[in-house]
């Protein structure tokens, strides 16, 4: 699967458990501002694998990333999950390969100490939960979850109020079983979550959305969710995805992210850039581009 990636940080591996994988959206769908000449001038560095121009789809991975330190073992994002009622048809009770491409990581559900989310979109945290009996329970027995205050607030209000996510009982489902279990913890958006983790506040694409910064004396990466939805949008950073709560506020959350990080030794991980999803980001004349670590650069 092209999203997967796997990266030496001292004694700390990264890795990803992919739950789905390739050409899935039209440009238009995914971000709906995107002129047709704006594609066609990227179109070069995005095809085959980014961008298929004769399916005119882009491509985007669905994953977990999973982070083994001397002391932890992290899961950051859940994807979908299986089994689950959702009102998007792409979404609803699926059956994916997530949970065999877990297992082929040679964890087990109890090995895993923290789960952080990104944010509480439908596609971050469905694995949070499986069904055991008729009920959802935490998956991961043994694991801290961890949810940032402004979102885990947002979500639990408007659950409180009656309400769902437009994508179905999200908040229901996937976060509150973790918090009935006492298993959640609830942190400032600028909090160290354990050591070399720290989370930097993102908001726009969800109202609290964060990223998480790993560092350590190998190596920093930066885990920035939904930041950025696909590679084209570091090319041009004025676009958002349909998926953006707060239009003006993303895109501001992505200009700022792209100049603070370009031109430095930071690794970033988006939640859904394909080609082996790691890079770094470069200042060019006419803006900024992506080097993925696997090669080939936007």
């Amino acid at each position: 699967m092209s999203g997967m990636f796997h990266l030496s940080l001292g004694e700390t591996e990264l890795s990803s458990v992919v739950e789905v994988s390739g050409h899935r959206y039209t440009p238009e769908f995914l971000l709906p501002e995107i002129r047709r000449d704006e594609l066609e001038a990227e179109q070069g560095w995005m095809a085959p694998d980014l961008y298929d121009p004769a399916r005119d789809l882009l491509a985007m991975v669905r994953q977990t990333n999973v982070i083994r330190t001397r002391h932890h073992t992290i899961l950051i994002d859940t994807c979908v999950g299986d089994c689950k009622p959702r009102n998007v048809a792409s979404f609803n009770m699926l059956q994916t390969a997530w949970l065999e491409n877990f297992r082929a990581t040679g964890l087990r559900f109890e090995d895993v100490d923290l789960v952080m989310c990104t944010h509480l979109h439908v596609d971050h945290v469905g694995w949070n939960t499986r069904l055991l009996d008729g009920r959802w329970v935490p998956t991961f027995p043994n694991a801290r979850y961890v949810f940032a205050r402004g979102e885990y607030d947002h979500c639990a209000a408007l659950h409180a109020a009656g309400g769902q996510s437009p994508d179905g009982p999200i908040f229901a489902d996937s976060v509150l079983p973790a918090v009935e279990a006492g298993q959640a913890v609830i942190v400032d958006e600028t909090e160290e979550l354990a050591e070399g983790f720290l989370l930097e506040p993102t908001p726009g694409h969800s109202p609290g959305h964060v990223a998480i910064h790993l560092r350590n004396r190998d190596g920093h990466v930066l885990f920035s969710g939904d930041v950025m939805h696909h590679p084209v949008q570091v090319r041009l950073p004025h676009l958002n995805s349909r998926f953006c709560e707060d239009g003006p506020r993303a895109r501001e959350t992505r200009m700022r992210l792209l100049q603070a990080y370009a031109d430095r030794d930071v690794i970033l991980c988006p939640a859904h850039f394909e080609r082996g999803t790691l890079g770094r980001l470069r200042s060019v004349s006419d803006g900024f581009r992506y080097d993925f670590l696997n090669g080939g650069a936007g």
